[in-house]
């Protein structure tokens, strides 16, 4: 692979020399090409000429009919375009070199563009399409290189599901989204295949693309347990929420109700579709789940579902749950109490000193809009480096929301802390620090603690600043 300038520099001249292009490249890797490309036309500035290192040692003749595969690959990259576009008609002797014509296919002279156009039309073959995909995909982010993805396209939809299969498995994920959307408009993978891939591949567009084309598919003799299985048991919520679409229409909604207490609200939202379909009210289960003193078990996903529901009422039951053993249920508790406008600050107050860092961090942002309610003293001391970490970022959210003098005074005093993160939001604080409309101008300590900030202000900005908050410079 050609990793570096040096290495694109010695592959010119080794090709120059007459070396084979195997050996001074990997021509299975279109980064290689691309850096030959560029390579041969570099120049060298510290040279009078300013022509590329290899044009000194090995020039190309005025007659390019006699060069050798090497060099003419030399010819198809020259700096000239005359000289490209004569390359260009020796290539039926040298086949190898259909990745540097799809190269030319994006050049800037338009009359070489259109020659290496009307050759890749005319050599183009399933086959060889299979080996250039990847290079043809990555030169169609290029202006001018959507003629080769169209090529590219017209050629690969005469291609069998066993041929497009070797892309299917290509590392580059922008090759195998293509190639699966080859395969869903030609309809040539069954509603199984497309049900393992959205449930194996890596991709999210592959997942989504397949897990879409499941469900346009799908009819009633289809949904078997093949198909369903890997979409609701794959990691993605698209899938999963793509397989609970597919029970309704396999006439299986009573399967969608473990779907209820998803930790994805995708997927429960779904859920709660295709149960009402079939008349039950979701809102039924969720309680149920909420409310069973045996349930150790209770999928934090549940308790945010009911809140989903939308019943003000339901508030009652996701107030027990904060103090569920389960960090889970108890911030989303937190988060479904916030969700129905239903939180009560001095109740949730105690939560901000959770073990748990996503029980403190729902209850931070369920508190927001009370912020200059609760106590100033008490947000402050967690601030405190001897409290975790989380306490710490949660305290310091809210005395940054509250403003004023109290979160000047918490900026401040976090600017030398040993956390980097805490010490770099402490000061966009302070830099965008105003005093508060409602507090009293003049205050000697504002000015204490601006000097004590002085190194993140401009001396007009501090002295505005000061200006603002009524305090002499």
């Amino acid at each position: 692979m050609l990793k570096d300038v040096e290495d694109r520099r010695a592959a010119a001249a080794q090709l120059a020399a007459g070396a084979p292009l195997h050996s001074a490249l990997d021509v299975a890797d279109p980064a290689d090409w691309l850096a030959l490309d560029a390579a041969v036309r570099e120049a060298t500035w510290h040279h009078p000429q300013l022509l590329p290192r290899w044009e000194h040692s090995a020039p190309l003749p005025a007659n390019l009919t006699q060069l050798d595969e090497s060099r003419l690959a030399l010819a198809l990259c020259h700096r000239e375009g005359r000289v490209r576009q004569q390359a260009l008609h020796q290539l039926v002797r040298a086949p190898g070199l259909l990745p540097l014509v799809v190269i030319r296919c994006a050049d800037w002279v338009g009359a070489v563009r259109e020659h290496a156009r009307l050759l890749l039309g005319e050599t183009l073959t399933v086959d060889s399409a299979l080996d250039l995909a990847p290079l043809v995909l990555r030169l169609g982010r290029r202006d001018r290189g959507a003629f080769g993805v169209d090529v590219l396209g017209w050629v690969l939809r005469q291609a069998s599901t066993r041929q497009l299969a070797v892309l299917f498995a290509a590392p580059d994920r922008i090759v195998r989204r293509f190639a699966y959307r080859l395969a869903v408009e030609g309809r040539l993978l069954g509603p199984v295949e497309l049900a393992r891939v959205a449930a194996r591949d890596q991709d999210t567009v592959v997942q989504d693309l397949c897990a879409t084309a499941v469900l346009a598919a799908l009819s009633d003799d289809h949904a078997t347990e093949d198909v369903l299985f890997p979409l609701l048991s794959a990691r993605n919520p698209r899938v999963r929420s793509a397989g609970v679409t597919a029970l309704r229409r396999a006439g299986l909604s009573k399967r969608a109700e473990p779907f209820l207490g998803d930790r994805s609200a995708l997927v429960r939202a779904c859920a709660r579709y295709v149960v009402r379909q079939q008349g039950s009210d979701p809102a039924v289960w969720y309680r149920k789940r909420c409310t069973a003193t045996d349930d150790a078990e209770l999928p934090p996903g549940a308790v945010i579902g009911l809140a989903e529901c939308d019943n003000r009422a339901d508030a009652a039951l996701l107030r027990p749950l904060l103090v569920h053993p389960a960090a889970g249920v108890r911030a989303q508790a937190v988060a479904g109490l916030r969700s129905l406008e239903c939180v009560d600050a001095e109740q949730l107050r105690p939560l901000l000193d959770d073990p748990a860092a996503g029980v403190v961090r729902e209850t931070a942002a369920a508190l927001l809009p009370s912020a200059k309610a609760l106590p100033a003293g008490w947000l402050l001391e967690r601030t405190g480096s001897q409290w975790p970490r989380h306490v710490r970022v949660g305290a310091f959210r809210l005395l940054d929301a509250r403003g004023g003098i109290v979160a000047l005074r918490a900026a401040v005093g976090l600017l030398e802390d040993a956390d980097t993160k805490l010490r770099t939001w402490a000061s966009q604080s302070v830099q965008r620090w105003h005093p508060s409309p409602d507090e009293r101008r003049g205050d000697a300590q504002v000015g204490e603690l601006l000097d004590r900030s002085r190194h993140l202000f401009s001396d007009y900005v501090l002295r505005r600043r000061k200006w603002e908050a009524g305090v002499n410079s």
